[in-house]
C-alpha cells in the first residue's frame, strides 16, 4: 500500500502543470461552496441579530393612508395616532403586555465645543422592555419622568463617546435643540442593524418631553407609531385581531371600509427575511457545488488519458505479478489524491474568498464549519466516484494486449 501511494504521488508529480489544472475545478467548486454558504449564513446571523435587536413579540402600529375623493392618499395621510390611543390598546387588549407611544426627531446634539447628529426618540418606560434595551450606566427613563416631563435623556454609546469621551456622562447634560437634557443613562451595545445604521447612535426622552419642546405637532398628544408587544409568542394573532378592532372601533371605519392605519408583525416580518435568507444560502451553495461535478468530470478525463498514456506500464506491472485490484488501487489512488488536495486548496481558497468579501463590500460572513466538512467530504466522493472508472478500466487490460500497445 505505501509503495502504491509513493507511485501515485510520483505519477502525479511527473506532470505538475496538469495535476494542477485537473485539481482546479475541485478548488474552484470547494472554495465557492464554502464562500456562498458563508455569504448566506451571514445574512441568517444578521437577520436573527436584528431580531434581537428589534425586541421580541412585536407589533408596530402607524397612521395608515387615508382616502380623499375616492383616492387613496399617501401612507400616513390618515388620522394621527394619539397618546390616547396607546393608552386605550393597554387598558382594553387583554392579549397586550406592554405598549409604548413614539415620536421622532433627528437633530444635532451640542455638549460644551462637541456636536454630534442623532436620532431623538420619545417615549415611554415600555419601550426599553419592548426592544430589550439595558442600561450599562445609571438608569432608564421611569413613569415619573414621564409623568413630569422632565429633561431628562438616555443616551447610547455612540453618543456617549461622541460627546463624552472616556468621561462619565452620567449627571452631565447635552443640549437638543437648544434645551439641555440631563443624561441620567447609557444604553448597552446594540451595533448595527442589517441596514448598517448604527443603534448605538440614539437619544431617548420622556414622550410628555418631547412632545412639549422638540417636536410640533398640530394635534396635541399626536405620536409617529406605537410599538406593542404581546404578552407571549402565542398570543401575536390574538394581538392583532385586538388591535384592529379597537382602532377601527376608535376611528369609527364601519362595515368594509379600509383599514386608515396599518398594522405589522415585526417578528413575523423578520422571521420571513431570515428563512429567505436561508433558503438564498442553500441555493448558493447548490449552485455552487455544480462546479465540483465539473471538476470531478475533469478527473474522469485526465484518468482516462493517463490509462491511454500507460497502457504498457499497466502490462509490464500485470506481467510481474500485479492484480487487477491493485491496478483499480493505483489509479483511484491518484484520483482520489487530486480531488483530496483540491479540497484542501479549495477550503483555503473559500476562507479568503470569504473574509475578501466581507472586507471589500462590507457584507458579513460567516464559515461554516459544517460546510467546510460537507465540501471536503464531497470533494472526496467526487475523486472516488469520477476516478472510479478509469481505474476499473485499466484493471480489465490484458497484459498481453497492453504490452503490445503503442
Amino acid at each position: 500500500m505505501v509503495e502504491t501511494f509513493r507511485t501515485a504521488v510520483s505519477s502525479l508529480l511527473a506532470n505538475k502543470a496538469r495535476s494542477l489544472l485537473t485539481m482546479l475545478g475541485v478548488i474552484i467548486g470547494v472554495g465557492a461552496v464554502i464562500a456562498m454558504v458563508a455569504i448566506g449564513r451571514g445574512a441568517a446571523l444578521q437577520m436573527e441579530g436584528l431580531m434581537s435587536g428589534m425586541g421580541s413579540n412585536m407589533i408596530i402600529l402607524t397612521s395608515g393612508a387615508g382616502r380623499s375623493g375616492g383616492v387613496r392618499q399617501g401612507a400616513g395621510s390618515g388620522a394621527p395616532l394619539t397618546l390616547s390611543d396607546a393608552a386605550a390598546i393597554r387598558d382594553e387588549c387583554w392579549s397586550v403586555g406592554e405598549v409604548a407611544p413614539q415620536v421622532g426627531v433627528g437633530t444635532q446634539l451640542i455638549r460644551e465645543n462637541r456636536n454630534w447628529p442623532s436620532q431623538v426618540t420619545g417615549t415611554t418606560a415600555g419601550f426599553f422592555r419592548i426592544r430589550d434595551f439595558s442600561a450599562r450606566l445609571g438608569r432608564l427613563l421611569d413613569d415619573e419622568d414621564e409623568r413630569s416631563a422632565a429633561k431628562v435623556c438616555v443616551i447610547g454609546q455612540t453618543v456617549a463617546a461622541e460627546l463624552f469621551g472616556a468621561d462619565d456622562p452620567i449627571g452631565d447634560s447635552i443640549r437638543i435643540n437648544r434645551i439641555p437634557f440631563e443624561v441620567v443613562g447609557v444604553l448597552a451595545a446594540k451595533g448595527q442593524s442589517s441596514v448598517g445604521q448604527d443603534q448605538d447612535n440614539t437619544v431617548i426622552v420622556p414622550i410628555t418631553t418631547a412632545q412639549r419642546r422638540l417636536v410640533r405637532s398640530a394635534l396635541s398628544g399626536s405620536v409617529s407609531m406605537i410599538s406593542i408587544q404581546a404578552r407571549d409568542a402565542g398570543m401575536m394573532d390574538s394581538v392583532m385581531t385586538e388591535v384592529r378592532g379597537l382602532m377601527r372601533q376608535r376611528r369609527r371605519l364601519e362595515g368594509d371600509r379600509e383599514d386608515d392605519f396599518d398594522l405589522r408583525n415585526m417578528t413575523q416580518m423578520l422571521e420571513s427575511l431570515a428563512q429567505s435568507t436561508r433558503v438564498m444560502s442553500v441555493l448558493l451553495g447548490s449552485v455552487a457545488s455544480i462546479s465540483l461535478l465539473v471538476g470531478g468530470i475533469g478527473i474522469m478525463n485526465i484518468m482516462l488519458v493517463s490509462v491511454t498514456e500507460r497502457t504498457r506500464e499497466i502490462g509490464i506491472r500485470m506481467a510481474i505479478g500485479a492484480r487487477a485490484r491493485d491496478i483499480r488501487l493505483q489509479f483511484l489512488l491518484e484520483a482520489l489524491l487530486l480531488s483530496l488536495t483540491g479540497g484542501f486548496l479549495g477550503i483555503l481558497l473559500g476562507f479568503g474568498a470569504s473574509k475578501g468579501m466581507s472586507s471589500l463590500l462590507q457584507w458579513p460572513t460567516s464559515v461554516s464549519p459544517a460546510a467546510v466538512a460537507l465540501a471536503a467530504g464531497f470533494s472526496a466522493f467526487v475523486g472516488i466516484f469520477f476516478g472510479f472508472y478509469p481505474a476499473w478500466k485499466a484493471s480489465l487490460l490484458r497484459p498481453i494486449d497492453a504490452l503490445r500497445f503503442d
